[in-house]
């Protein structure tokens, strides 16, 4: 709580402050981890301290300027955080980029941002602002951190980070007062001062400029520890985009306040088994990430042998009935406990060592909201896994769920500091010491979204139940009403299908139509293993999304929806009529999702018209040609004949009951 700093943190009110305090209190202490061709990197704070400030100088020497903006660009590296706060040292304000961005996208961020300077991962991301040229006038220095491939460039504004570094130590070595002057440059920055510029993922139009201050994130992540009393001794795998809110808390924010250690994996590809060798203490993933584990794990279950399918499925039995009891400290009796004992040391053990998840102490999900079943699943092997609601304007925290007040169906209590109110529209809105400063360069949105009194306009709909906790309806502009007046929320439908390991993504449509219709994406992971065990051939996602007997599957998760659905009075009427199976994968490079791979959903309804016109024409099947993006940039086009099927809906209540029958 903030009431509860001490005096030393009071005046810590900036990162740079932060750091030196580290480099003095942790110095011994592993502040980060990299691993590199299979070896694990360490760094100590007092090594960080020293990493930061001769590239500080480096960069100081390059002319970077207070006020200035430098864009952060590449996976989650050691170096690329340790840039962010040597521009801050210089009053600088970094700009993570989406390192996935195509060069369009990333051009408009940089452009609009006034970018003078860019520190990027690899050659990559080098090409790609190099390929800029004169969309973005304003950027004059890019640094690189892996040399690999750049040997021959001679562009006069590339520059590695070690030669920048090498320049900042330097100057020290030929300045004894350097230091000093280093220090008591960002002394004198105070926390009111702008810490950060992060770009929103663009849902619905235009990225904009979110700044935030060293209060704003200094103060929410000072609440966030005590909240789940975090301290050094944490351990935390830094693998979500360094542009998106979550990552800038948990892996600096929070990282800098507590003292703990950031780990970052080696790629993408091996996150899976560099968390099973870091085992996180303090671990976040948006829902995607707990619905991929979930899936692989009934994958290898379905490829398991009988026995240890049969023990599975007892044990998850047994878990599903106490195993959240348990964790929430309340009244099992000593049979089940007994059981659940022996599922640990057979099951739920072994499960949560092989995702990683062995030590965890709590664990976070947010940025959609995630289905009921899986979030139950997770807690009841025993996982501390919690929801909470934030947003980037928020400097993440508006919501969290105290330990032992864990509910599917809502994203917790006001988070410290946070005042919580429902507008008369339904509309959740929000006041705390982590509210923005403002969009960059657009105070007409600022105006929009902030009140002259500091209360923010979430977009989202909501109540507030008895308990005090918060429940998310849906984007508010997304809720809406059948023609015959019927509650229709888009992403509660889509949530329940997407508890189906064979289901990856869901759009749902009905405002203001008769019914609820929705487009499908097969994972491809579980439906492919599906096939391999089945002996079904296939040549791509859009064959196997085409197979007769993949439509099968994924209609008896529709109809199970429906029967969930009827037995929901605020819902039963918006039970599915009709879907389709998507013949490609929605994609982030296609405009169908964000970066944060949240759906696109007026984009979606522009590009897929003809689809959901036959959706709701009475169309039995529909041939469509659509443009792609492949990895290399390059255009083509998709053409398949969809397939649409009616389903089957129920009388309110009778849902299970009438199947049954």
């Amino acid at each position: 709580m903030v009431g509860s700093a001490s005096a030393g943190q009071r005046a810590e009110d900036t990162f740079p402050k932060i750091l030196l305090s580290n480099g003095k209190v942790f110095g011994s202490r592993t502040a980060f981890r990299e691993k590199d061709r299979g070896i694990w990197q360490s760094w100590t704070w007092s090594e960080v301290l020293d990493e930061i400030r001769a590239f500080s100088i480096g960069l100081q020497s390059l002319g970077l300027k207070p006020k200035d903006k430098i864009a952060i660009v590449g996976a989650n590296r050691p170096r690329l955080y340790w840039s962010m706060v040597a521009a801050q040292t210089l009053g600088a304000v970094p700009v993570p980029v989406y390192s996935d961005s195509v060069a369009e996208e990333m051009a408009y961020v940089l452009g609009h941002g006034e970018v003078r300077f860019a520190m990027v991962e690899d050659q990559e991301q080098v090409d790609k602002l190099l390929s800029m040229g004169d969309e973005v006038p304003t950027l004059e220095h890019v640094i690189y951190d892996d040399p690999r491939g750049l040997r021959d460039y001679e562009q006069e504004n590339l520059h590695a980070f070690e030669t920048v570094q090498e320049t900042g130590r330097s100057l020290m070595a030929q300045n004894s007062g350097l230091e000093a002057e280093w220090v008591n440059g960002f002394s004198g920055y105070q926390g009111s001062d702008i810490a950060v510029m992060l770009y929103t993922s663009g849902t619905t139009g235009r990225p904009k400029g979110v700044m935030l201050s060293f209060d704003n994130l200094v103060i929410s992540a000072r609440n966030g520890n005590a909240f789940d009393n975090l301290d050094e001794t944490e351990e935390v795998l830094a693998y979500l985009p360094m542009a998106w809110i979550g990552d800038h808390v948990f892996s600096l924010a929070q990282a800098f306040t507590a003292g703990y250690c950031v780990n970052c994996p080696e790629s993408m590809d091996t996150i899976d088994t560099d968390r099973l060798e870091i085992a996180p203490t303090y671990f976040f993933a948006p829902p995607r990430v707990y619905e991929n584990l979930l899936t692989r794990i009934m994958v290898q279950m379905e490829d398991a042998g009988k026995f240890k399918k049969k023990m599975f499925d007892y044990f998850m039995g047994v878990a599903r009935k106490v195993g959240e009891k348990i964790l929430n400290g309340e009244q099992v009796s000593f049979g089940d406990r007994l059981l659940y004992n022996i599922g640990e040391f057979c099951v739920y053990g072994p499960l949560k060592n092989r995702m990683g998840l062995t030590r965890l102490k709590v664990g976070y999900t947010a940025g959609e909201a995630i289905g009921p079943e899986i979030f139950q699943f997770f807690r009841s092997l025993g996982l501390n896994l919690k929801q909470l609601y934030g947003q980037t304007e928020a400097s993440v925290y508006i919501t969290l769920q105290p330990d032992g007040e864990i509910y599917g169906d809502t994203v917790g209590k006001p988070a410290p500091d946070v005042e919580l109110k429902i507008a008369d529209n339904g509309e959740v809105m929000y006041r705390s010491p982590g509210v923005f400063v403002g969009y960059f360069k657009n105070d007409e949105a600022t105006a929009s979204t902030k009140t002259p009194d500091g209360w923010v306009h979430t977009g989202d709909a909501g109540i507030i139940a008895d308990n005090g906790h918060l429940k998310i309806i849906d984007r508010a502009k997304d809720v809406g009403k059948l023609n015959d007046g019927a509650l229709f929320a888009p992403k509660y439908i889509e949530n329940k299908l997407k508890f189906f390991p064979n289901i990856k993504e869901v759009v749902a449509f009905g405002h203001e139509r008769d019914m609820v219709t929705v487009f499908i994406n097969i994972d491809l992971t579980s439906v492919g293993s599906w096939a391999e065990r089945n002996n079904v051939n296939y040549a791509s996602y859009q064959e196997l999304a085409s197979n007769p007997e993949v439509y099968a599957m994924i209609e008896s998760h529709v109809d199970h929806v429906n029967r969930d659905l009827a037995g929901e009075p605020m819902m039963a009427g918006a039970q599915i009529k009709r879907f389709l199976v998507l013949h490609k994968e929605l994609d982030a490079d296609d405009g169908e999702l964000t970066r944060t791979q949240k759906v696109r959903r007026s984009f979606i309804a522009d590009r897929y018209a003809p689809l959901i016109d036959a959706l709701y024409d009475g169309s039995t099947s529909k041939h469509v040609r659509t443009e792609v993006t492949f990895e290399d940039g390059r255009k083509g086009a998709i053409e398949a004949t969809v397939e649409i099927r009616d389903m089957k809906t129920y009388e309110p209540g009778a849902g299970f009951q009438e199947a049954a029958e």
